[in-house]
């Protein structure tokens, strides 16, 4: 979620150029016990899927309330906060008793804090034998790391994804500015969940999801391996040194993606005229490229450092060459492009990147509220319960 824009009007309702559908997941229930961003993220993609989502915090709420940023704000719209202290027995059987009305319940502690807790799989299929219990942990539920500390940096370093380079001259380790390997873990969840969902409705039973944040983002490296999970793979062999990042003679950064023959002719031709160098029969080939990748490269960044980045995007555009400035998300969020798919809803809060995909022309993500403050829903939600009401409301 990016923060509001104070400049600009205050808005009402979110909104988005695109119709909405209404939720594909209306009727779920789901449980939330998760922190931080693993755990949170996959939740909010079923809320924003129509799905209900009750969080549970303790007294001192989820710990991403007090970093810096907007993390909180960013993976807990569409829910509602209900404070428990599970430490306490009283805690305890009011989770169980809300986990007893759950399809799905979605946990991100260390291995064996939920057993503490009174939560754990046991003890809530007790209640509810059909429940889709996930534990989202870094390490996993088994193996010899099961109960090391960890975040997004330690998950990518353990899955070999640092070990991965960005681009040609670009050494790694580099970590990239999006946590990645908790986002993985966040979408493999989504996917468990409903597939999991998918097959309550023949067999009536629940399961126990064990998803490791280091395997997804192992898996999701691997695909950067040409021998899967072969550690002879050198560095660069994934590589192509025309596709990558290149600064412009005003600063502005492009990126250029000339993958294919066809791609890298259209480049050549273009950039030949500022650089004749290029045209080098050393360069004729993809083979011949990847060998003398450092000589291209330095070459391509010589070329494109000639024109400020608006000349090069126009001819890149009229040479149909893959080409685009690097932007900031505020400004990936305003262009024209974005807009015109629709994803991005506003309300008095902030802006919001809904889930990003349309089903038949429509959207299928919607924010129906944004993240609730602390606890904003407890008094209602633990007078049904106790009173024998529906607690999950609309």
């Amino acid at each position: 979620m990016e923060p509001a824009d104070h400049s600009a009007p205050r808005r009402g309702p979110p909104v988005t150029s695109t119709p909405m559908l209404s939720g594909c997941l209306t009727g779920v229930r789901v449980l939330d016990l998760s922190s931080f961003l693993p755990g949170p993220f996959c939740t909010q993609i079923l809320a924003d899927l129509g799905a209900t989502v009750i969080k549970v915090e303790g007294p001192r709420g989820d710990a991403a309330r007090q970093l810096p940023g907007a993390l909180h704000e960013a993976a807990n719209r569409n829910k509602r906060s209900v404070v428990l202290d599970l430490k306490t027995d009283e805690g305890q059987v009011l989770g169980r008793a809300l986990a007893a009305g759950a399809d799905v319940l979605v946990e991100g502690f260390r291995p064996g804090v939920v057993d503490r807790l009174g939560m754990s799989y046991p003890a809530v299929r007790a209640v509810n034998p059909s429940i889709v219990y996930c534990s989202v942990s870094g390490f996993g539920q088994t193996g010899p790391l099961r109960a090391a500390p960890g975040h997004d940096v330690t998950y990518l370093a353990a899955s070999g994804m640092l070990s991965v380079a960005g681009g040609w001259d670009d050494p790694p380790p580099r970590r990239p500015g999006v946590p990645v390997s908790d986002l993985a873990a966040s979408t493999y969840a989504a996917i468990a969940i409903l597939a999991a969902l998918h097959q309550r409705r023949d067999t009536g039973g629940g399961a126990h999801l064990d998803l490791a944040i280091t395997d997804a983002a192992l898996s999701f490296a691997s695909t950067r391996a040409d021998r899967c999970l072969d550690d002879r793979a050198t560095a660069t062999q994934h590589l192509h040194p025309s596709n990558d990042l290149f600064e412009a003679a005003d600063g502005v950064r492009i990126a250029i993606g000339a993958v294919e023959e066809h791609f890298w002719q259209r480049l050549a031709a273009l950039l030949a005229e500022e650089v004749p160098a290029l045209g080098d029969p050393r360069f004729g080939s993809a083979d011949g490229r990847r060998t003398h990748g450092d000589d291209l490269v330095a070459l391509l960044r010589r070329a494109v450092r000639t024109r400020p980045a608006a000349d090069w995007l126009a001819a890149f555009a009229a040479a149909d060459v893959p080409a685009h400035q690097v932007l900031s998300v505020g400004e990936a969020r305003r262009s024209a492009h974005v807009q015109a798919r629709g994803i991005v809803a506003d309300s008095d809060r902030g802006r919001h990147v809904v889930f990003p995909v349309l089903r038949d022309g429509a959207v299928m993500g919607t924010v129906r509220s944004t993240a609730p403050e602390l606890g904003a829903h407890t008094e209602q939600v633990l007078a049904d319960l106790v009173a024998g009401r529906e607690p999950w409301g609309p």
